[in-house]
C-alpha cells in the first residue's frame, strides 16, 4: 500500500511540471508552419571520398529509413519536427550515431569509414527513447543480422552465446534459455519488437519462443532494468527486433535458407516488406526441422528432433504526427524431450523407457524426424498496437498487446493424442510512456506500465495451479547530455498481485487457494564520460527486484524434460538486487580494449534444492511407475561479481586483419553456508575465445564485404557447483576449434545478388558437456559408465540469402 501511495505522489507532483511543459508544446504546435519537412543529403567513404550505395539511415524513433542511392543520395520526408537520434550504416564500415535538431528542410551529408571494430550503434533497450550505446551507463551489446548469419546456431539464444557474459541453459538444440552473468529464467526480461515475451519461461523444459530466422537484430542489456521493465529484469533484458522499416518508395525483402550437417537440420525463411509515402507493411514466414542431434559418445540421441512454423507481419501508418503500427505473430514448435534412458547391455536408446512398449531404437527409429513420447507443442500467438504521437515537442508512446501461450505435452506412448500437460496463459500488456520535449539537453520520460495475466490448466496432470496475475508500475526516468558526459537517473514504483486457485485432485487437495502481494521501489543512477573520441568511462548503480513466479511459490508436479520432481514454497520473498557496474571502452589505431565489471547483492535469492529422504539419501517420488528425484525452493542471501574483457588488435595499415580475445568470469556464491557449500547453482564456467578475422570491403568486381576466421573456444573446469544436497556436479572443460568464410555476391553495380556464409563448429568432434547442460544429469549408460548426454559434435553450417529490392516509383 505504501508503493502504491508512493506512486501516486510520483505521478502528481509531476503534474504541475507535466501542465507548464503541454503549453509550451501547444504553443510551438500553434507556430509551427504546418508544412512536410524532409532531409536529403549524400553518404560517403571518408577515404576514398566515394559514395556509398546502399547505406542505410534510420531514425529509430520514428520508425523511418532510408537507403542511399548509386550515387550516394538519401532522401527522406515526412520526418517529425524536433530532435532526433539518427543511425547510419554500411557493411563494412563505421557506424555513425548522431544528434540531429530538424526544423525545416535539412540538408545533412555522412561520411563513413572503414570498419575496424563495430562498437557503435543505437539502441533502444532499457531506455525510453533511442539512445546511442556510447551514451548508457549500463553497457548494451548489439548483434546484428550479419552476426547471426556467420553464426551457426539451432536456436536465437544459442546465436548470442558467442557475446561475453552471455550464456544458455540447454535441454537440446531446440531449447534454451539465456543467461545473463550466472543470472536466468524470470531474472532474464526477453522482448519482442518491444512487447515483453510472456510464455513458459519459469521451467527448463521450454524455450523464449522466439524465431531465429526471422530476428533482425538484437539487443542484450547487462543488468537490472527493473525501471523500465519493472519485476524480472534483475539479470538483464534481451530485446529481438524482427521488422525494420523499409524506405518510402521501395519493397525489399530476402529469401533465407540454413542447412546444417550434424543434425541435419534445415530451415527457410522469406520475408518482404513495402512503404508507399508512409503506409508500410511486413509479412515473413519460416519453417525449421532437424533430426536427433550426435556426438561422439552418445551417437544419435533419441528424440532430440524438433521442427517449427513461424508467421508473422506488420501494418502501419508512418507520418509527421508519429506511426501507429498493427503487429501479428504466430510461432508453432514440436519438439522431443530427451529421457536418456539406454539399455544395460548395449548401451543403446530406449524407445518407450518402463512402458509395456519399451524397446532398443533400430537405425530407422534414430534417423526419422517423427517425434516419439514425451514430447511438446507450444504455440505463440501475438497481437499488438504501437503508437507514438508527436505533441509539440513532445511524444506519447502507447503500447497494446495480447499474447496466447499454450503449450501441450504427450507423455503416453499408448495414447499418443492424450494430453497431459496442458497450459492456457493469456498475458495483456500495455505500456504508456510521455516523453517531455527537450529542454537544454535534459530527456524526461513518465511512464505507467504493466499486465494481466491469466493461466488456465487444461490437461489430465498439472504442475502448477491456475492464477491470475495484475501488474503494475509507474516509473520517471532522465538524462542530460553535455558534450563528453551523459547523466541518467529513474526511479520505479511497482505493485503485483498474484491470485492462485484451489484445485482438488482425486479428492485431496493439490493446491491451496492464496492471494500474495509484492510491491517495491527501484532506481538506478549512472553516467557515462567519453574525454575523448577514444575513451569512455562507464559507470552506474542500480536497485532492482523480482517477484517470486508461481512455479517457485506453488508448483506440484513431474517435468518430463529435466526428469525430477518439484514442490514450490508459497512463503518465498521478493529477490532484491544491488548492483555496480563500471566499465572502460578504448578504441586505438592498433588495439580495442572492453573491460566491464559488476558486483551484484542479491537479497532473498530463490533457489531449488533436491529433498534428502529420511534415511538420508535423495529424496524420490514414484509417478506412473517412474522413480523422479524432488526437488524443492529455497531462498538465501547470495552476490554475484565478474568481469567481460574483450581485446582486439587491428594493427595499422592491416586494418582487415583482427586478432579478437574475449574472456568472461562469473562467480557467484552464498553468504551463509548451505549443506556444506557456498556455490551458487547454474553458474557458468568461465570462458575465453581467441579469434583470427580477415575482412575486405571487396575483392575484384563481384566479393564484397569477404570475411574468413578461425576460432579457439576454451571453457574452463566448473570446479565449483552447487553441491549441496547433490545438485550439481563438477564440470571438466574443453576445447573447440571453429571456422567461418562468406561473401556478399554483387552481380549488379549497386545491389548485393545473393549472400554465402560457410561455418565449421567443433571441427575436432569433441565429446564434452556444458555445466549449463540438463541433459548432464538424464540417466546413466551403464554399459560406458558415462552419466547424462552429451554435447552436439561436429557440424558444419551453409546459409544462403538473397536480397530483394524493388523501387516502387519507377
Amino acid at each position: 500500500m505504501k508503493q502504491l501511495l508512493a506512486l501516486s505522489l510520483l505521478l502528481c507532483s509531476l503534474f504541475s511540471y507535466s501542465q507548464e511543459q503541454r503549453r509550451r508544446d501547444t504553443i510551438d504546435r500553434i507556430t509551427r508552419e504546418r508544412v512536410m519537412i524532409g532531409i536529403t543529403g549524400v553518404v560517403t567513404d571518408g577515404v576514398t571520398g566515394q559514395p556509398l550505395p546502399g547505406a542505410n539511415i534510420t531514425f529509430t524513433d520514428a520508425r523511418i529509413f532510408a537507403s542511399a542511392k548509386s550515387e550516394g543520395r538519401y532522401a527522406i520526408r515526412n520526418i517529425p519536427a524536433g530532435h532526433h537520434l539518427v543511425e547510419v550504416s554500411h557493411a563494412g564500415y563505421t557506424t555513425v550515431v548522431e544528434h540531429i535538431d530538424i526544423e525545416t528542410d535539412t540538408v545533412k551529408n555522412f561520411t563513413l569509414y572503414p570498419e575496424v571494430v563495430e562498437n557503435q550503434g543505437v539502441t533502444v533497450t532499457g531506455v525510453t527513447s533511442a539512445t546511442s550505446t556510447r551514451h548508457t551507463p549500463i553497457p548494451v551489446t548489439l548483434v546484428r543480422k550479419n552476426q547471426l548469419l556467420q553464426t551457426p546456431s539451432t536456436n536465437i539464444v544459442d546465436a548470442l552465446t558467442r557475446q561475453p557474459g552471455i550464456s544458455q541453459i540447454g535441454t537440446g538444440p531446440a531449447i534454451s534459455k539465456p543467461v545473463i552473468r550466472g543470472l536466468s529464467y524470470n531474472r532474464v526480461v526477453v522482448v519482442n519488437d518491444g512487447m515483453r515475451q510472456e510464455g513458459q519461461q519459469w521451467g527448463d523444459e521450454h524455450g523464449i519462443e522466439i524465431d531465429e530466422l526471422s530476428v533482425s537484430r538484437a539487443e542484450i542489456l547487462k543488468g537490472p532494468a527493473s525501471i523500465m521493465y519493472g519485476s524480472d529484469a534483475l539479470a538483464g533484458v534481451i530485446n529481438f527486433i524482427t521488422h525494420e522499416p523499409v524506405a518510402d518508395g521501395t519493397l525489399k525483402g530476402n529469401i533465407y535458407t540454413n542447412y546444417q550437417t550434424n543434425n541435419n537440420l534445415y530451415g527457410v525463411h522469406g520475408q518482404i516488406g513495402g512503404n508507399y509515402n508512409g503506409f508500410s507493411w511486413n509479412a515473413y514466414g519460416s519453417h525449421k526441422s532437424a533430426k536427433d542431434f550426435r556426438n561422439k559418445y552418445d551417437g544419435r540421441v533419441l528424440n532430440s528432433r524438433f521442427n517449427e512454423r513461424s508467421f508473422g507481419g506488420y501494418v502501419g501508418l508512418n507520418k509527421s504526427w508519429g506511426f501507429s503500427h498493427l503487429v501479428v505473430s504466430t510461432f508453432d514448435q514440436n519438439v522431443g524431450l530427451v529421457e536418456g534412458d539406454r539399455d544395460d547391455a548395449t548401451g543403446a536408446f530406449l524407445v518407450n523407457p518402463e512402458t509395456a512398449l519399451e524397446r532398443i531404437a533400430t537405425k530407422e527409429d534414430l534417423e526419422s524426424r517423427d517425434l516419439f513420447t514425451p514430447n511438446q507443442n507450444v504455440r505463440h500467438y501475438r497481437i499488438m498496437s504501437d503508437n507514438n504521437f508527436n505533441i509539440g515537442r513532445s511524444r506519447l508512446k502507447a503500447l497494446f498487446g495480447f499474447q496466447n501461450n499454450l503449450r501441450k505435452e504427450y507423455g503416453n506412448p499408448e495414447g499418443l493424442s492424450e494430453t497431459e500437460l496442458s497450459f492456457d496463459l493469456k498475458t495483456l500488456d500495455y505500456n504508456l510512456q510521455w516523453r517531455l520535449g527537450e529542454r537544454n539537453e535534459w530527456e524526461t520520460t513518465i511512464g505507467l506500465s504493466g499486465m494481466y495475466q491469466d493461466n488456465q490448466n487444461k490437461g489430465e496432470e498439472t504442475i502448477i495451479p491456475e492464477y491470475k496475475l495484475f501488474d503494475v508500475g509507474g516509473f520517471l526516468f532522465s538524462q542530460k547530455r553535455y558534450d563528453d558526459l551523459t547523466i541518467t537517473g529513474g526511479l520505479r514504483v511497482d505493485n503485483r498481485t498474484v491470485d492462485s486457485k484451489e484445485q482438488v485432485d482425486a479428492g485431496d487437495i493439490k493446491f491451496n487457494a492464496f492471494t500474495r502481494r509484492f510491491s517495491n521501489v527501484s532506481g538506478s543512477a549512472g553516467l557515462s564520460y567519453y574525454p575523448t573520441q577514444k575513451v569512455t568511462l562507464k559507470f552506474n548503480a542500480s536497485r532492482g527486484f523480482r517477484a517470486p513466479t508461481l512455479s517457485e511459490l506453488a508448483s506440484n508436479g513431474a517435468h518430463e524434460g529435466t526428469n525430477r520432481y518439484e514442490y514450490g514454497e508459497q512463503n518465498l520473498k521478493s529477490e532484491r538486487s544491488v548492483q555496480l557496474d563500471g566499465g572502460v571502452d578504448l578504441d586505438f589505431d592498433h588495439i580495442s580494449i572492453f573491460l566491464n565489471g559488476f558486483y551484484n547483492r542479491i537479497h532473498d535469492f530463490i533457489f531449488y534444492r533436491r529433498l534428502q529422504s529420511a534415511m538420508g539419501g535423495d529424496s524420490l517420488v514414484e509417478l506412473d511407475g517412474e522413480l523422479l528425484e524432488a526437488f524443492r525452493y529455497n531462498q538465501s542471501n547470495a552476490r554475484l561479481n565478474g568481469v567481460e574483457v574483450v581485446v582486439d588488435l587491428h594493427p595499422h595499415p592491416l586494418d582487415w586483419l583482427h586478432f579478437e580475445n574475449t574472456y568472461a568470469i562469473t562467480r557467484g556464491r552464498f553468504t551463509e553456508e548451505i549443506d556444506g557449500t557456498r556455490n551458487l547453482p547454474m553458474i557458468p564456467a568461465q570462458r575465453w575465445t581467441s579469434e583470427l578475422r580477415t575482412n575486405f570491403n571487396r575483392i575484384g568486381k563481384t566479393l564484397e564485404n569477404v570475411y574468413f576466421s578461425v576460432e579457439l573456444e576454451k571453457t574452463f573446469d566448473q570446479g565449483r557447483p552447487f553441491t549441496g544436497y547433490n545438485t550439481e556436479t563438477d564440470t571438466p572443460g574443453y576445447t573447440l576449434f571453429n571456422a567461418g568464410l562468406g561473401t556478399d555476391v554483387s552481380l549488379a553495380t549497386d545491389r548485393t545478388t545473393f549472400s554465402l556464409h560457410f561455418s565449421a563448429q567443433n571441427i575436432t568432434d569433441v565429446a564434452y558437456q556444458s555445466h549449463l547442460n540438463r541433459l548432464k544429469y538424464t540417466a546413466e549408460n551403464n554399459a560406458t559408465g558415462r552419466r547424462g548426454v552429451f554435447n552436439m559434435g561436429r557440424n558444419f553450417s551453409l546459409k544462403l540469402v538473397i536480397p530483394l529490392l524493388f523501387d516502387t516509383r519507377d
